[in-house]
């Protein structure tokens, strides 16, 4: 039997340039995923390092100082004991729902960045439900809470759970609302779009002047989503020690942080994409990159100066949310319930359907 050793390396040849081009694809598949993972986690430490400055400042004491200049590392610091602290578990506790629980919470989070756009075709899935999922997949995350105070096996813990649970099926019927009349008014509920149809009328186009009641409900709403002050009952200290968090200790304790701040930055950047017209101003990129001549490097300079605009509006959220926790006490479980249920709700279905019915004339 002759074989022909051409053909031999030919279909070796083009064997191995299979395999380098499925390899090629899978590490660009991975490099967004990477880079989005990375600006993450700095955009947390960030957050962390603010809300501990601007906190000092409120109360006219000197804050983090010594870690690294400034003290920018002091979040890197707390973060390395924490992972290298002792993780204990309860003894009677249920050993595997306490060690998912905070799990769930951080992936749950993780998982919306996917739908967020930084800035014009900076977004890892325009999905045309984009909105709803990010609804849909944070609400999974009060389910790793209930799992981590039930697994704890302490009264405080399941108390801190339950109402955690019951905070975030509270305020996330309101915040619906207040997405579903975006949709509405953007006739889409994919988030570039929403952007998109921000952008038509500059500064004014934004949907905070065409939804200023949705804007505050929102606003609200992500708050007690984030569970800050002054809707941080489910870990009340005065009432139940830490809440959920009771028994924790180690890289689990500090999971539930890194969940806390995670959620608070993917809820600031949804204010920003839904109501502050996301990674758009109302100078045109053109004309900024005229005014400093650099008209060759637009092709670089339109998509950093989009990922700038969008992340300054979501600092700006986020300052806001910081001053908050150091102003405002904290409410009761009731008195959080009844603007919830009483207040927040009913003004934002009316919300609802005078857009709907805006909608409906402009036809």
């Amino acid at each position: 039997m002759i074989i022909d050793t051409t053909k031999v390396q030919d279909i070796n040849s083009f064997s191995r340039l299979e395999f380098f081009k499925e390899g090629y694809g899978i590490i660009w598949i991975l490099i967004p995923i990477l880079t989005l993972v990375l600006g993450i986690t700095i955009g947390v430490l960030v957050i962390v390092w603010l809300e501990r400055e601007i906190s000092a400042g409120i109360q006219q004491r000197i804050g983090p100082e010594y870690a690294g200049p400034l003290g920018v590392l002091q979040a890197l610091a707390d973060g390395t004991k924490l992972l290298f602290k002792e993780n204990l578990f309860p003894s009677r506790g249920d050993t595997r729902l306490f060690s998912i629980g905070p799990s769930i919470a951080v992936i749950s989070i993780l998982v919306s960045y996917l739908v967020v756009p930084f800035g014009y075709h900076l977004v890892l899935a325009d999905l045309n439900i984009g909105v709803f999922l990010w609804i849909a997949i944070s609400s999974i995350a009060p389910i790793g809470l209930l799992m981590s105070g039930y697994g704890s096996n302490n009264k405080y813990s399941f108390l801190g759970g339950l109402r955690a649970a019951a905070q975030s099926i509270s305020y996330e019927i309101p915040l619906t609302l207040c997405v579903l009349s975006i949709s509405l008014l953007s006739n889409s509920s994919s988030t570039v779009d929403i952007v998109e149809a921000q952008s038509k009328y500059g500064f004014w186009g934004w949907n905070l002047w065409r939804q200023p009641i949705g804007f505050i409900i929102f606003l609200i709403s992500s708050l007690a989503e984030c569970e800050r002050l002054p809707f941080d009952l489910p870990e009340a200290e005065e009432e139940l020690v830490a809440g959920y968090q009771t028994e924790y200790s180690g890289i689990k304790f500090g999971l539930f942080y890194v969940a806390s701040y995670l959620n608070l930055l993917v809820s600031s950047l949804f204010v920003t994409v839904l109501y502050l017209g996301g990674w758009n101003i109302s100078i045109p990129y053109r004309f900024v990159s005229e005014l400093f001549e650099i008209n060759k490097t637009y092709v670089v300079f339109g998509p950093t100066i989009g990922i700038f605009i969008t992340l300054a509006k979501t600092y700006l959220f986020l300052f806001i949310s910081i001053t908050t926790r150091w102003t405002l006490p904290r409410l009761r479980i009731d008195q959080l319930l009844n603007l919830g249920w009483k207040f927040l709700l009913p003004i934002s279905l009316g919300n609802l359907l005078l857009t709907t019915s805006f909608q409906l004339f402009s036809l």
